[in-house]
Order: structure tokens, then C-alpha cells, then sequence
């Protein structure tokens, strides 16, 4: 039987209230932090997440809060689901709790400033007494809200870890597998969220499922590449972190990288569709850091460096499909 625990949740987006709900569902007492103070104080009033999740009301055992020494003070674990943006800042302030407790983190995404993997960042922060996780694959946080199947990789170096990790994260309508590959998982995790965006542009433009089939397609062949050239295992990237979330978030409208992409090809700019979602898409951080990471390591990304082009150099998207459609014929594999 499981022996409830006292866990921060730190994030308050969509992703993070997810994984505090369905915590709280499995019995434990969750601490769901926001630095937002007014957001959080209204979800204290209506149990629920009305901007990210609305309608889908809190569990008992799961309490708000803006205060995050708090969260973390009192927290046997931690689960760290801010966007990549705030990852290292978010880490950097809880560095001090962390001694006697591991982190597992559920952010997809790379960090822009040092050019570098979350887990490179982690490991200058918290150093080797400190064990570490990280939880990806494909889910949609509103299907895990509503309590539907879902299926995750946990990679950990430290595998005693792991399985204290997947003690208390599974359960449920959430299935937990582990692996040791750190960064393959991560690599499925950030480079999926480019290529949605392209399967998005793909879309909006009309070009149908012919199209969307071939990039998804052509977009794992990328993600196989940059793999094998950093040192990711294949078989990470055919299973939950890779294919599985490249799979999902290019072909459902709950992706926010697949409607940012949508809404390109229908002529928005990049400013005004991330405005009109209304959230972090992960996509737009993502693409220069995995362009200079292939190219430093002479990899090529035809379907990567059109995303990037479209984005930050105001490429048409009509004009990007047009370069990639007339590249030289080359043998599939």
C-alpha cells in the first residue's frame, strides 16, 4: 500500500497542476507552487486552475500557494515543472532545500543561455550529492487532469532513485516506465516541440496528411541523427520520450508548438500566435539551441533549420516548404 508523502509541485502552469492533481489523487498531501500571487489566490477560491484547467476541480489534499519555502520546506519530494526559461532560476532558489531530497523535473526544453541540457545545468547547481530525475514522454496536461491513461519515461543515472521516483509518481491512470538514458530522453522531450511546429505550418497552409505523415517521418530521422551523434540511444528515441511524444504533438491541437505552427501558416507572425496562445511554447526556445548543437556536431536538420528560419528570420512558410520540397533527391536511408 502506498504511504501517502508530502510533495511541492512547483509550477503552476498547466503541466505542473496536472501532475499536482493526479498526486493528490493517489492520496498525497501536494503543495502546488505559483510565483503569481493573484493567480494562485484565485485558485485557492475556485479549487481548480482556472486559467490553465478550468472546470476540473482540486483534489482534498492539494493547497496552493505563493510561498515557496514553504512548498519546499515541507515537501519530502519535489517536482520541478516551470518552463525551461525559469528552470535554472527556479533551481538555483530551492538549491538550499535540497540536500536531504532528490528533484525529479517535468520540464521539456533546453536552456538557451548556456546552450545546454537541463541536466548539465542541474549538475553545475546541485552537484553529485544531490540524486535527480526527469519525467517525460507524450501527455497532454488536460487528459492527465481528467485523470485519462497516460504513459511516461522516468531517466535517472541513479537507479535506486529512480524506483523511489516511480513509487510515488505512478499509480493510477499514470504508468511509469524508467531508463538510464538521460539524454535521449531529453533530446525526444525539447526536439519534438520544433518539429510540431512544423507539422503545424505544414497544416495551416493546407497541405494535408500526406505532408504532416512525411515531416513527422523525416523529423524522426533528425531526431535519430543528433541522437546518434551526442550519443542518445536509439531505442530511447523509438519509445515514450521520442517517437511517442513526436507522434502526439504533432497530430493533436492541444499541442501549443502544432497550433503556433497552424497559425503561422495561416499567416500570423510568430509574435502575435504566441500571444494568442497565451502560454510558453517550448518550440521557439528550442530551435536555436538544437541548430547550433547540430551544426557543432555536423549534423544535418533541413526540417529544424526551416522552423528556425521561419521564426527569427521571417522566412514565408509557403517559401520554407518550397526549399525543403526542392532539395537534391538522396537515397531514404
Amino acid at each position: 500500500m502506498l504511504t501517502p508523502a508530502h510533495i511541492g509541485v512547483l509550477g503552476a502552469g498547466s503541466w505542473g497542476t496536472a501532475l499536482a492533481m493526479h498526486l493528490a489523487r493517489q492520496g498525497h498531501h501536494v503543495a502546488l507552487w505559483g510565483r503569481d500571487h493573484k493567480q494562485i489566490e484565485e485558485m485557492l477560491r475556485q479549487r481548480c486552475n482556472p486559467r490553465y484547467l478550468p472546470g476540473i476541480t482540486f483534489p482534498e489534499t492539494l493547497t496552493p500557494t505563493s510561498n515557496l519555502s514553504e512548498a519546499v520546506r515541507q515537501a519530502e519530494q519535489i517536482l520541478l515543472a516551470v518552463p525551461s526559461g525559469a528552470f535554472v532560476a527556479t533551481l538555483e532558489a530551492i538549491q538550499p532545500w535540497l540536500k536531504e531530497r532528490g528533484l525529479v523535473w517535468a520540464t521539456k526544453g533546453l536552456d538557451r543561455e548556456h546552450n545546454s541540457w537541463l541536466h548539465e545545468r542541474a549538475q553545475a547547481i546541485l552537484g553529485d550529492q544531490v540524486p535527480w530525475a526527469i519525467a517525460s514522454g507524450p501527455s497532454f496536461a488536460a487528459e492527465v487532469a481528467c485523470g485519462l491513461p497516460t504513459a511516461l519515461t522516468l531517466a535517472s543515472r541513479n537507479k535506486e532513485f529512480a524506483q523511489q521516483v516511480r513509487t510515488w509518481l505512478s499509480g493510477g491512470t499514470l504508468r511509469i516506465y524508467t531508463s538510464d538514458d538521460v539524454l535521449g530522453v531529453q533530446l525526444g522531450g525539447a526536439l519534438k516541440n520544433v518539429l510540431a511546429i512544423a507539422a503545424g505550418v505544414s497544416d495551416g497552409l493546407g497541405f494535408g496528411a500526406n505532408a504532416r505523415a512525411a515531416l513527422i517521418t523525416r523529423g524522426l530521422a533528425e531526431m535519430m541523427r543528433l541522437g546518434e551523434a551526442l550519443g542518445a540511444r536509439q531505442e530511447t528515441l523509438m519509445g515514450l520520450s521520442g517517437l511517442g511524444d513526436l507522434v502526439l504533438t504533432c497530430t493533436d491541437d492541444q499541442s501549443r508548438n502544432r497550433r503556433l505552427g497552424i497559425a503561422l501558416g495561416h499567416g500570423q507572425t510568430r509574435d502575435q500566435a504566441v500571444e494568442q496562445i497565451g502560454q510558453a511554447v517550448e518550440g521557439v526556445y528550442t530551435a536555436g539551441v538544437v541548430l547550433r548543437m547540430a551544426e557543432h556536431h555536423g549534423v544535418e536538420m533541413p526540417i529544424s533549420e526551416q522552423v528556425s528560419r521561419v521564426l527569427f528570420d521571417a522566412l514565408p512558410p509557403a517559401q520554407a516548404v518550397q526549399e525543403l520540397l526542392g532539395r537534391e533527391p538522396k537515397p531514404e536511408f
